[in-house]
C-alpha cells in the first residue's frame, strides 16, 4: 500500500484527535506506521504557544518496558542468561525479594518480564521514584517486597519488576540498562532522538496536569536513575514509528535474512501471550461515533508488552505509558505491519482508547490488510489427489495418498462406495480452489462435471512427506 493511499483516513483521524485533545486539555503527537514506515502524522496542540510534530519528545512511561525487555532478549540470545535464571542469583541484592508462602518459587526473569512474579501493582509509587539511585532502590529492596499474589499463580502489573530487570541487564552486561540499550537498540534502530535524559533543546512537550477541569503546569519531571527501565525514555513519533514498526516486521515467520538487533524469533516471543490475565472490557470513553469499547476476548502479558485478541482485528499488541504530566500509547497488528502511536502532554493521558479508535478509521477506510494462511504446495497438491481419486478410485491410488490412520478409521470399500455414488450422482471432480486454515489444514473447493460445486475438509499427517490423515465432506 503506497504512503498516499492512508491519506483518505487523515480528515476523521485528525477530527478524532482535536476531540480527545480538546477533552482531556493536553497536546497530542500521533503517527500511522505501515510497512515499517511513518506514513501519516499529525499533532494538536492545547494552547496557541504549543507546538508539537513527529520529532517533539514526550516522556514514554511504562512504553519503556518493551525496551527493557527486548535487552534481556538480546542477552539471552547472546548465552549470558536464561529467562529462567534465577534473579537473586544473577543480582544478589535481590536476595531479600521472596514469594509470600514458604512454597512460593524463586522469582525468575521470565517472572519479571511476564509480570508474573506476583509483586503488588505500584503505579502511583512507582512514578515517583525513577530517579532513585542505585544505592536508594537497593536500600529499598533490603527488606523484601509486598506481594499481592505468590510468583507464578496470577498476572499482576509490576513496575517494581523492571527495576529489578534494569539490575539485571547491568549485572549480566557490565553498562547501566540505560547505556546497553541506547547501544544495542536504540542506535542501531536508528532512534537517535530517544534519549534517558530530558532534552536540553527547546522541542519537548512540557508536563501538565488537570484539575477542577483546568489545566495546570506539572512539577519538573524526575530525572534518570534506577527506576528509568520500567519508564524513564523520552521519544518522539518518528522514532516510535521505528519501534513499532521493526517489532511488527516480526510477522510473519520466513526464511529471508535476518537481522539484529535482535532476532525476529524472539521479537515474537515477546509478542506471545506469556501470562493470561482475565479479560476485562473496558467501558466505552466519550460521546457518540468517539464512544469505543474495548473487545477484549482474550489475551494477557508478553515480555515487556500487552498482548489481545480481539473481535475486530484478531491478534494485536499495545503498552500505554503514564507518569505525571504525560500519557502515551502505541498500538500494532502483528503480520499485517500497520500500528499507531499517539502522545500526549497531561497526567496520564488516556491515549489507549484513541490509538484503538484510530485502528478502526483506518481499517474503516480498508488499509488494514488481511492475513490469509500460507497455502502450501503439499496441501494443493493433497487435493488435487483427493479430487483424482474421489473421481476414479482405486485402492493402490488410495494407499499413496492416505495416512495409514485412515483405512482404520473407515474402510477403504465404505469410502470407496460413498465416493462411487456421488461421482454417479455429479460426475467427476475438478479442483477448483484450496483455502488454507494452515499449510497443514484446509478446506479444498471441487466442481463436479455437472456444475455443482462440493467442500471438503482435509488434513495432512505430521510426517516430512505428508499423506492425507483426515477428509470429509461439508454440509452445509
Amino acid at each position: 500500500m503506497s504512503f498516499d493511499s492512508f491519506s483518505v483516513a487523515r480528515p476523521d483521524l485528525e477530527r478524532l484527535v482535536a476531540r480527545r485533545s480538546q477533552q482531556h486539555h493536553c497536546s497530542i503527537a500521533w503517527g500511522v506506521v505501515a510497512n515499517d514506515e511513518l506514513v501519516l502524522t499529525g499533532a494538536c496542540a492545547s494552547a496557541p504557544d504549543e507546538v508539537s510534530t513527529e520529532h517533539t519528545l514526550f516522556r514514554i512511561a511504562s512504553m519503556t518496558k518493551s525496551f527493557t525487555a527486548a535487552a534481556i532478549m538480546i542477552l539471552r540470545d547472546r548465552g549470558l542468561l536464561h529467562l529462567d535464571d534465577v534473579v537473586a542469583e544473577i543480582a544478589p541484592e535481590f536476595a531479600a525479594v521472596v514469594g509470600p508462602t514458604t512454597d512460593s518459587p524463586a522469582i525468575t526473569v521470565r517472572h519479571l518480564l511476564s509480570m508474573a512474579a506476583g509483586m503488588a501493582t505500584d503505579d502511583a509509587w512507582a512514578d515517583r521514584h525513577i530517579d532513585a539511585s542505585d544505592e536508594e532502590f537497593d536500600a529499598m529492596v533490603a527488606t523484601g517486597a509486598m506481594f499481592a499474589w505468590a510468583p507464578h499463580t496470577h498476572g499482576e502489573y509490576s513496575n517494581f519488576g523492571y527495576v529489578m530487570l534494569g539490575r539485571v541487564v547491568h549485572c549480566v552486561s557490565g553498562q547501566r540498562a540505560q547505556e546497553f540499550i541506547t547501544e544495542n537498540l536504540l542506535r542501531p534502530l536508528g532512534m537517535h532522538r530517544t534519549t534517558w535524559l530530558r532534552p536540553t533543546h527547546d522541542d519537548w512537550a512540557r508536563p501538565y496536569d488537570v484539575r477542577d477541569d483546568q489545566r495546570v503546569a506539572d512539577a519538573p519531571p524526575l530525572g534518570d536513575g534506577a527506576g528509568a527501565p520500567m519508564s524513564g525514555l523520552w521519544s518522539c513519533v518518528s522514532d516510535l514509528a521505528r519501534w513499532v514498526g521493526w517489532l511488527a516486521a516480526a510477522f510473519p515467520p520466513r526464511s529471508n535474512d535476518d537481522l539484529g538487533p535482535l532476532c525476529r524469533a524472539s521479537r515474537r516471543e515477546m509478542q506471545q501471550v506469556t501470562r493470561a490475565w482475565p479479560t476485562v472490557r473496558t467501558p466505552a470513553e466519550g460521546e457518540g461515533d468517539d464512544a469505543v469499547p474495548e473487545r477484549i476476548d482474550g489475551g494477557g502479558y508478553g515480555f515487556g508488552l500487552y498482548v489481545m485478541h480481539d473481535d475486530r482485528f484478531g491478534h494485536f499488541v499495545h503498552h500505554s505509558g503514564g507518569l505525571p504530566g504525560y500519557g502515551s500509547n502505541m498500538r500494532w497488528l502483528p503480520g499485517r505491519g500497520v500500528g499507531v502511536i499517539a502522545l500526549g502532554n497531561v497526567t496520564y493521558a488516556p491515549m489507549k482508547m484513541m490509538t484503538r479508535r484510530m485502528l478502526e478509521i483506518i481499517d474503516d477506510h480498508g488499509l488494514t490488510p488481511t492475513i490469509s494462511p500460507s497455502t502450501s504446495a503439499a496441501l494443493v497438491d493433497a487435493a488435487q489427489r483427493l479430487a483424482g481419486l474421489l473421481s476414479r478410485w482405486t485402492d493402490q491410488a488410495a494407499d499413496d495418498l492416505f495416512a495409514d490412520n485412515v483405512a482404520l478409521d473407515e474402510s477403504l470399500a465404505r469410502r470407496a462406495r460413498t465416493a462411487a455414488e456421488l461421482i454417479a450422482t455429479h460426475g467427476t471432480l475438478t479442483l477448483i480452489d484450496v483455502e488454507a486454515e494452515n499449510p497443514a489444514c484446509g478446506r479444498a473447493t471441487m466442481r463436479h462435471a455437472d456444475g455443482t460445486d462440493v467442500k471438503i475438509d482435509f488434513d495432512l499427517s505430521p510426517l516430512v512427506l505428508p499423506r492425507v490423515q483426515f477428509y470429509e465432506v461439508v454440509i452445509e
